[in-house]
């Protein structure tokens, strides 16, 4: 018999790039070992399409996906939670916590919409 798999909980700011893809990764290469769920502290009104783009690139389909909130997960238990906000988790996640500091992805994206804006006005 197998033992469980472990429960695994990745958590960014807005569930909408860096846990989604956590979450994708872990079931795709290690669906033998643990159950992937991901969740935002406030939670985007969806996934980024530059973040559907990108796995979609590693044949992984994230276009079912939407943000889910760490407080709807309250009920749920898991053997360890994956913190990437670089903030502090609230007080109700009792699984422990392991951080990874992985850069958010907003700063690159507006710098890069401000270049295409600029670009677009010279036009």
């Amino acid at each position: 018999m197998n033992p469980p798999l472990k429960r695994v909980l990745f958590v960014c700011v807005g569930n909408a790039c860096r846990s989604q893809m956590a979450e994708a990764f872990a079931r795709v290469y290690g669906q033998d070992a643990l159950v992937a769920a991901s969740a935002g502290l406030t939670p985007a009104l969806a996934v980024m399409p530059d973040t559907v783009r990108a796995m979609a690139d590693k044949e992984i389909d994230l276009r079912d996906q939407f943000p889910k909130s760490i407080h709807h997960m309250r009920r749920s238990r898991f053997d360890l939670v994956v913190n990437m906000t670089g903030l502090p988790l609230p007080d109700h996640v009792s699984a422990p916590v392991e951080e990874w500091s992985v850069p958010t992805p907003f700063p690159w994206i507006m710098r890069s919409t401000a270049r295409c804006a600029t670009k677009s006005s010279d036009w």
